[in-house]
């Protein structure tokens, strides 16, 4: 072992220490790293950044671009509707919703997947009296799954992918995980729908930090092309009893019914007046195609006199945001309407919903008489809401993904997400360009507004990858990587590519349950291909043997970030994750060796 060897080893060693401390921050961690060997020169200065324009570190970016386009447009929550059952039973909704979150991870941001379905989730296990955790558990395993399946479902696959590709053998596929990964992922996914899933310990959620607004009471318009167009009233209360809202008034040519006969039909252009939770608001409107009253006038003239707070400067088309607001004692919006304070044509604003606390009031949103404590859903552009708020003495709430459906930009997001993948695919493009090009089209077409780019990317994920890329390339240019594999390979394998293998997925599985995913994957990537070399045997194999080991976390909640989010919703401890994780760690194996050999033969 010489000096630079001895160095790499002591700096991946203090690395791999500080993040099992987990006092630092990943990314600090990683940068600390990459500081360290370009000080002791084992990476070259003119090297030192390099990571950062690498391929992956690209397209990792631009996935949770495109992703966020998906989750705000409201295309994952149409395809739950369409796809999840709705009176199913505890093993039929939990296979169901797995299977959903593993096939949304695919083509999506492991994290982003979970996050659109966590209400479901939530609302399901209400339905079925369940322990939140029960369905969390679940739920974020299989989104984890679902991620090994293809190039783009998780930052493990993509680094593999590029270290490959750095060592001479060029980059992996879009669909050359899918035999490993989707034969991991479908046993894995039955596994814990049919048995898996009694498992997880019944735990009570977790008291949460954050806050209860009550129910919304909203206005919603009835379009002509909507569903809920010629439907009875008590067609439509039965249609929003699953979103847990209901009806509390019918407006039709400016003419308020309180108590709205249930055999009324309901016509086009006619208000519905609503109460519903904020988490179940975009639920209930994309059920029967509603819109808030409020946002699809906001561009039409009428009288002024009588609608000032609905007309005047529009709306920005673009980066226009949903905030809620709470009236301070002291503001002076207190006993006043919006048509009193002429929201739109002051601010170019929209009042979208009041929350008043369990005081239901008989008022049109334009005349509400605004009080202490009442939460306002506005929309607008964030520097006008800002504005706002400052002028009428309101505190903005701790931030919710309050997205509103869209039904022409879920299309677009979902198109340009098919095409990228596609162009990916059939090599029509490299696969950075090609999804790079797709946040392009995403930003000029408004379906991720240019101002939403930068605050979708997960930038300590990219710092890290950047910074950990050149400290694997210094591993396998000091040949610190063959020491350890050869190491491995004496004292375990001992010869055997077999137990080579299973050494390397088993070894990857242990420490991505303790470190980041996308970290454990840089730093085995070149410990593998010095395990293939020594051994004569594939290196393809040994590769994703790694792609595969540092996406399946399933023992801690600090191994993966899904794991860490449902941590508080479930009401978990760290050793509850251990008795679902661990028979899916001995699935993996049990089937991801085999499914090896036999796609990337030795």
């Amino acid at each position: 072992m010489n000096a630079d060897q001895l160095l790499i080893i002591l700096i991946l060693a203090s690395t791999v220490g500080l993040f099992l401390w987990g006092r630092w921050r990943h990314d600090m961690v990683a940068a600390a790293a990459l500081l360290a060997c370009v000080l002791t020169g084992l990476v070259p200065t003119s090297d030192a950044f390099a990571g950062f324009a690498h391929p992956a570190v690209v397209t990792v970016a631009c996935v949770l671009v495109l992703s966020h386009g998906l989750q705000t447009s409201g295309a994952v929550d149409a395809l739950t509707r369409r796809i999840l059952p709705a009176q199913a039973g505890p093993t039929v909704a939990i296979l169901s919703l797995t299977a959903l979150g593993a096939l949304l991870s695919a083509f999506m941001n492991n994290v982003g997947a979970l996050a659109l379905l966590i209400p479901v989730a939530m609302q399901i296990a209400t339905r079925l009296n369940l322990p939140p955790g029960r369905l969390l558990m679940p739920l974020a395993f299989g989104s984890i799954l679902g991620g090994t399946t293809t190039l783009i479902g998780t930052p493990p696959n993509l680094i593999v992918s590029g270290l490959r590709a750095e060592a001479g053998y060029g980059g992996f596929g879009m669909f050359d995980f899918t035999p490993v990964g989707l034969a991991i992922t479908m046993l894995g996914v039955l596994f814990i729908g049919l048995a898996g899933w009694r498992l997880v310990p019944s735990r009570q959620q977790a008291g949460s930090g954050g806050f209860d607004t009550g129910t919304y009471l909203t206005e919603v318009r009835v379009p002509a092309d909507s569903k809920a167009a010629g439907m009875k009233l008590r067609e439509i209360e039965a249609a929003l009893e699953e979103a847990d809202a209901q009806i509390v008034a019918l407006v039709r040519h400016d003419v308020r019914e309180s108590a709205p006969n249930a055999g009324r039909r309901i016509l086009a252009d006619d208000i519905l007046i609503i109460e519903a939770e904020s988490e179940t608001l975009a639920k209930a409107l994309s059920s029967l195609g509603l819109v808030l009253a409020e946002s699809q006038h906001k561009a039409e003239k009428t009288n002024e006199t009588a609608t000032a707070a609905e007309t005047g400067k529009p709306l920005p088309a673009d980066d226009v945001t949903l905030v809620e607001l709470a009236i301070l004692p002291s503001s002076g919006l207190l006993e006043r309407t919006p048509i009193d304070i002429q929201l739109r044509s002051r601010f170019g604003i929209n009042l979208l919903a009041v929350s008043s606390q369990g005081r239901r009031s008989r008022a049109r949103l334009r005349t509400y008489r605004f009080k202490a404590g009442d939460v306002l859903l506005m929309q607008g552009a964030p520097e006008a809401i800002a504005d706002f708020a400052s002028v009428a003495s309101c505190v903005p709430l701790a931030q919710r993904a309050l997205y509103l459906p869209d039904k022409r930009k879920a299309i677009t997001a979902s198109l340009i997400m098919a095409l990228a993948v596609a162009a990916a695919a059939f090599g029509l493009m490299p696969i950075a360009i090609a999804f790079m090009a797709g946040v392009l089209v995403s930003m000029l077409l408004r379906t991720v507004p240019p101002r939403a780019v930068y605050e979708a990317i997960d930038w300590p994920v990219v710092v890290l990858l950047g910074a950990l890329i050149p400290v694997a390339a210094a591993m396998q240019a000091t040949g610190t990587a063959d020491l350890i594999a050869r190491f491995l390979l004496e004292h375990v394998a001992q010869g055997h590519a077999v137990i080579g293998l299973a050494t390397i997925l088993i070894v990857t599985m242990m420490l991505t349950d303790l470190m980041n995913n996308a970290a454990t994957a840089a730093v085995m990537c070149p410990i593998a291909l010095g395990a293939a070399v020594q051994l004569d045997a594939n290196p393809d194999t040994f590769l994703m043997a790694v792609a595969v080991g540092a996406s399946c976390a399933f023992l801690t909640p600090i191994g993966h970030q899904n794991n860490t989010l449902i941590l508080g919703p479930g009401g978990f401890r760290f050793g509850d994750y251990w008795r679902l994780g661990l028979p899916l760690d001995l699935i993996v194996v049990g089937v991801g060796l085999p499914m090896l050999m036999w796609a990337w033969p030795l």
